[in-house]
């Protein structure tokens, strides 16, 4: 009833589908990137409810340790910290191996933590446009330092599967490609501003979700994007004030963000979106058409690759 697809992104239905429907979780764990706040605070709360082992990874220790508090006040249940900064690859590959120092499996990793409308002139530690290199580079590289502990987690799960869920946005659809050369520090890449830059970072989130969906689907990885909705989060700290005053009553708690990717992420409908983009709340929608193209994604695979080689 879940799968029906459909487009209302602006004005979802009600959810037919909620937290109280998740399965049992224990033996299950699971990351949580930009776990300590917004819809990444709220996914990790709910897998804790429900038995999960959760490491909760985030650059800032102490907004961490302050959300791990209220977390284990709400739910009597403890989180893990794994210290990442997606915009650091260093940092990435450091979280790795201390999670894969820690843990043989993984059976759920939600790409879920990222950056929205930062000052154009902000770029990673490495030198790429920051929303490019937080919500996607610092991810893919996260992704495929974690494949062999997805790949362990598929084999030992009853369902033979691991699940790899990425947090995109409907702004991927206000772009139809990517340029790379503005995903480095260009002045191609100051022209085209940060409103498109994120747009551009979400699209290419699409685009690698389904690519990694094609390179491991067959091995027991299922790799999800989706639009968690129009939501009242941190995220919204650089939008213009006249924005957020516009944009006011459509905003839901982040509670609601949590939904879709706790559907893709524990249900038992979610082992069959390999490869698909969904929409609030948990619903199956379909994403822009450009994102499909498979040679798109061997090329945004091998640029990325490229970008890690020497780390």
């Amino acid at each position: 009833m879940h799968c029906v697809r459909a487009n209302l992104a602006h004005a979802p239905p009600k959810p037919k589908w909620g937290v109280v429907d998740i399965p049992d979780l224990s033996g299950k764990v699971m990351i949580v990137t930009g776990g300590n706040a917004g819809i990444g605070k709220e996914t990790v709360k709910a897998l804790l409810m429900r038995g999960a082992k959760v490491y909760m990874a985030a650059r800032s220790e102490s907004k961490a340790f302050a959300a791990m508090e209220e977390l284990r006040a709400a739910t009597g249940k403890s989180v893990i910290f794994l210290k990442l900064d997606l915009a650091d690859l260093r940092s990435v590959k450091a979280a790795a191996a201390e999670y894969m120092s820690k843990e043989s499996k993984l059976d759920v990793l939600f790409n879920s933590g990222g950056v929205m409308f930062p000052p154009v002139e902000q770029l990673t530690a490495d030198g790429y446009d920051l929303q490019f290199g937080t919500n996607v580079l610092g991810h893919f590289y996260l992704t495929q330092l974690l494949i062999p502990v997805l790949l362990s987690g598929a084999s030992q799960s009853p369902d033979q599967h691991a699940r790899v869920i990425n947090t995109s946005s409907m702004g991927h659809a206000s772009v139809s490609g990517i340029d790379f050369e503005t995903l480095r520090d260009h002045a191609k890449r100051k022209k085209m501003g940060t409103q498109k830059l994120h747009f551009q970072s979400k699209f290419a989130t699409v685009v690698f979700s389904n690519e990694l969906h094609r390179r491991y689907g067959d091995q027991g990885i299922v790799s999800v994007s989706l639009h968690p909705g129009h939501l009242k989060t941190d995220l919204q700290r650089h939008v213009s004030h006249f924005e957020k005053v516009i944009s006011a009553p459509l905003l839901r708690p982040a509670s609601m963000g949590a939904l879709t990717q706790l559907w893709a992420g524990t249900s038992i409908n979610g082992l069959q979106l390999g490869g698909e983009y969904l929409i609030p709340w948990a619903r199956l929608g379909s994403a822009r058409e450009e994102t499909q193209d498979a040679q798109l994604g061997k090329k945004l695979w091998a640029w990325m690759e490229n970008a890690i080689r020497e780390l």
